[in-house]
């Protein structure tokens, strides 16, 4: 069995993670911020600290710390917060990790959909340039702030991950009670892309890219792109709701400013050619079997 650290173990993908490892006999180090317990490894990424010891002789580390981007308006503060906790974690993860004397023989280093940027209808495979806009700026850092691993001979892979469709998930815990008061409707004019995945399917593609020697970028959407459109018929279908109510960029700006509206609007028609050419399989092929496994269980079932 594997020893395998991950960071941002709390979260709703690593809280899942580490519940499907351990189910699996696997020992799982959480690197954490605040008071550990047991084979805890504590770090202040801010401060750029970390228990270097406590990392020695893992077989993986899977690394999904960051701040939020759609927890709060985005003031020029929580900006910061959002690039810093990615460039400067990231970094110094990468160079501890590069001078263990026993380092992992994998880093599997979080990065997002959100580095392509606003693409329109484009189909996006790992091959397509990054975008200019925040999010794509964040993302570009974020990946290359692993660099001192690569440099150090650990394989490095960047998963680009999708909205995570989960009960608790960033996506539904906006939409979930306009949709079931029956005030639920597509964005705009719904033709952007919303490049989603199941958050089964989040932790499964994780623990492959483990045990697979891929390394670099590898996109972790679904097999089957959807649009606002389609995303927000198989919401009402799923909670048995209307969706007969167009919400306009201007309602969601006012809610949740340019974050929102980012989030909301942005296109991103994203393919997961790498997995899949690896050999992947997904439980969920399509958007309605995500929600439906969704609001069917626990989110961390």
């Amino acid at each position: 069995m594997a020893r395998i650290a991950i960071t941002g173990a709390t979260g709703l993908i690593g809280r899942a993670l580490t519940a499907s490892l351990a189910g699996d006999g696997h020992e799982v180090v959480r690197v954490v911020r605040g008071p550990g317990a047991g084979s805890d490894v504590r770090w202040d990424p801010a401060g750029g600290t970390i228990d270097a010891a406590g990392l020695e002789g893992l077989d993986a580390v899977v690394h999904l710390a960051g701040e939020p981007i759609g927890a709060a308006r985005w003031s020029d503060a929580v900006r910061r917060r959002i690039m810093d906790s990615r460039a400067r974690g990231t970094d110094l993860l990468a160079r501890t990790l590069a001078g263990l004397e026993r380092p992992p023989a994998v880093l599997v280093s979080c990065s997002a959909v959100g580095f392509y940027g606003d693409r329109g209808a484009d189909e996006l495979t790992e091959d397509a340039p990054a975008g200019d806009d925040f999010l794509a700026r964040v993302c570009v850092v974020w990946e290359e702030a692993a660099d001192p691993a690569r440099a150090a001979a650990i394989r490095v892979v960047h998963p680009r991950t999708g909205v995570v469709i989960a009960k608790d998930g960033p996506l539904i815990d906006k939409v979930e009670l306009p949709f079931r008061l029956g005030v639920g409707g597509r964005v705009g004019s719904g033709r952007q892309w919303v490049p989603w995945i199941s958050l089964h399917d989040e932790v499964a593609a994780l623990r492959f890219l483990v045990d697979t020697p891929l390394e670099g970028p590898v996109n972790l959407v679904g097999p089957t792109p959807a649009d606002n459109r389609e995303l927000t018929r198989a919401l009402g279908k799923v909670l048995r709701r209307p969706t007969l109510f167009p919400i306009p960029p201007l309602a969601v700006r006012a809610l949740y400013g340019e974050m929102g509206v980012t989030l909301a609007t942005i296109s991103q028609r994203v393919l997961p050619t790498r997995l899949l050419a690896a050999g992947f399989r997904f439980r969920h092929t399509t958007i309605q079997e995500a929600l439906a496994e969704a609001f069917a269980r626990p989110a961390a079932a």
